[in-house]
């Protein structure tokens, strides 16, 4: 059964970075894309970022120009740079791996920004 691992995540004030780490405990092979989610209390799980083994990237709005995405395919690692943190950027995050077969999720990290 692969797993997803996730690390990174923490208290920071706003204004403040943190970097956010998955990787799978295992090889998966034909992965289409991976990728961060995030749910606040009280609201719906969101895309944050997503990125394809070919480097296509794509933001939420409310992230573009704060948050980066990366991955080192030959690991099945995907990271999360998140610099400028604000307060309703709080919320657990998830990491996503999208292959033929079907998606892997992570079991999430708190991220929690102080104003």
């Amino acid at each position: 059964q692969v797993q997803l691992v996730e690390s990174g995540g923490g208290l920071v004030q706003a204004g403040g970075s943190l970097r956010l780490s998955c990787a799978a405990s295992r090889i998966i092979f034909r992965i289409n894309a991976m990728g961060w989610y995030r749910q606040a209390p009280g609201k719906q799980r969101e895309l944050v970022a997503t990125i394809t083994p070919g480097g296509s990237i794509n933001y939420a709005d409310s992230v573009k120009g704060r948050f980066t995405i990366s991955s080192d395919n030959a690991k099945n690692t995907v990271y999360l740079q998140m610099n400028n943190l604000k307060s309703e950027d709080t919320a657990v995050y998830f990491c996503n791996f999208a292959s033929n077969m079907r998606a892997y999720w992570g079991q999430g990290t708190q991220v929690t920004v102080s104003s």
